[in-house]
């Protein structure tokens, strides 16, 4: 490919950009080859019968007997019979048979969780990804929702959005009234537990298809298209997660709305914790348009504000953490996502901290898991109370 050479006055052409844009898809093919594997390639952990123990809850020696009894899945020794390794397949098993009170119980459906805010660059995809798989590890079936087009949760699972990525794998034509609900589009990941509905640049167009029809149609409401299209899913999964773009979207307008739960992952800084301020009052202004002057209403079971990056030597940062405790009170979790060398390791290797990536310290991985277990129980406790309060209509509305 000839490169254009600009004199310094000659300024950056359109056909340069075209230029700069082969380049990036280019050197990011060659990365994909070595890190960004598609499933073929990429491979989920293994796990052993003590990482067993730690995700059933059970002894060693209760592990061993039921390894013995043969009534689970005895995974696959190695070849000088020391190691005993197991598939994620095969421990996601053994934690379901482990953790059966603690799954989502019969005539209940998934709990809904957006990720949102408006800034880029605050862990929002991570976040999304790294709960998934926490979630599927406790036994959990979760379904992902990438809404942002750039697509790179897509891009965390192994698929490339701008070459594996076609509209009938996003949730586009949901949005042109093409589809009822989400499931033409859902497609397993290389992690077992975990389904995908894939973004891709195109999605940018929900943001001209939606405002259309609702031009086209004053009763057309197009803040619920993504709520009813989940339906069918919801019976499926115990758990959608739905990553949006750092933008207060058509798209993510309908993520909102969807959601039963927000989780907003905020790094202490000052100017991300001002944007959260619109972020929320834009979002206050919104519902009253779209919703309560209509007569409507919406609740949340729970808003979670996520401390992300925090870094505890940062002195800035500690200031900004009492801001935050002021403005959101409760809503603000008890969890801090550190800013770890394992978790900038596994970025950079497309991956999360549950990747297992080799490269971290064990001390640096222990503190960025720790910390993603905490957010994933505290989900988990949200979406068993959801769970509880849908019995409880259920038992009223039967009396």
């Amino acid at each position: 490919m000839e490169t254009t050479v600009l004199n310094e006055d000659d300024g950056i052409t359109l056909e340069a950009i075209d230029e700069q844009a082969e380049r990036v898809k280019a050197v990011v093919s060659q990365i994909r080859g070595t890190m960004l594997a598609p499933d073929s390639r990429k491979q989920p952990p293994t796990f052993s019968s003590g990482d067993l123990a730690e995700l059933t809850g059970w002894d060693k020696s209760k592990v061993l007997t039921r390894i013995k009894k043969g009534d689970l899945p005895v995974g696959t020794l190695s070849p000088s019979g020391a190691r005993r390794e197991f598939t994620l397949g095969e421990a996601r098993h053994w934690v379901r048979v482990a953790r059966e009170g603690d799954l989502r119980p019969a005539g209940t459906t998934a709990v809904t969780v957006c990720i949102g805010n408006f800034k880029g660059g605050v862990s929002k995809t991570t976040t999304a990804a790294t709960v998934a798989q926490g979630l599927s590890l406790a036994g959990h079936r979760v379904l992902l929702i990438d809404c942002d087009p750039q697509g790179s949760l897509t891009t965390l699972f192994g698929i490339l959005p701008d070459s594996e990525v076609e509209i009938g794998d996003t949730v586009l034509p949901l949005f042109k009234g093409e589809q009822a609900d989400v499931s033409y589009a859902i497609r397993q990941t290389y992690w077992d537990g975990i389904d995908l509905v894939a973004a891709a640049p195109f999605l940018f167009g929900a943001e001209f298809t939606l405002p259309a029809r609702q031009m086209a149609n004053p009763n057309f409401e197009f803040w619920k298209v993504l709520d009813l299209g989940l339906d069918a899913a919801r019976e499926e999964y115990d758990f959608i997660i739905i990553d949006t773009p750092p933008a207060l979207s058509y798209t993510t307008i309908n993520a909102l709305m969807a959601a039963d739960g927000i989780v907003m992952p905020l790094p202490p800084n000052a100017l991300d914790f001002a944007s959260s301020a619109q972020f929320w009052d834009l979002f206050s202004d919104l519902t009253n348009s779209l919703i309560r002057q209509r007569g409507g209403t919406k609740k949340f079971s729970f808003i979670d504000v996520l401390p992300t990056k925090v870094e505890s030597t940062d002195q800035t940062g500690l200031m900004v953490k009492k801001w935050m405790a002021t403005a959101y009170a409760d809503k603000l979790v008890q969890v801090e996502i550190p800013k770890t060398a394992a978790a900038n390791t596994s970025s950079a290797e497309f991956g999360t901290v549950y990747d297992r990536v080799a490269n971290a310290s064990a001390r640096t991985f222990k503190r960025a898991t720790e910390a993603y277990d905490r957010l994933v129980d505290l989900i988990e406790d949200q979406g068993q109370l959801f769970w509880t309060r849908q019995l409880d209509q259920l038992r009223g509305a039967v009396r």
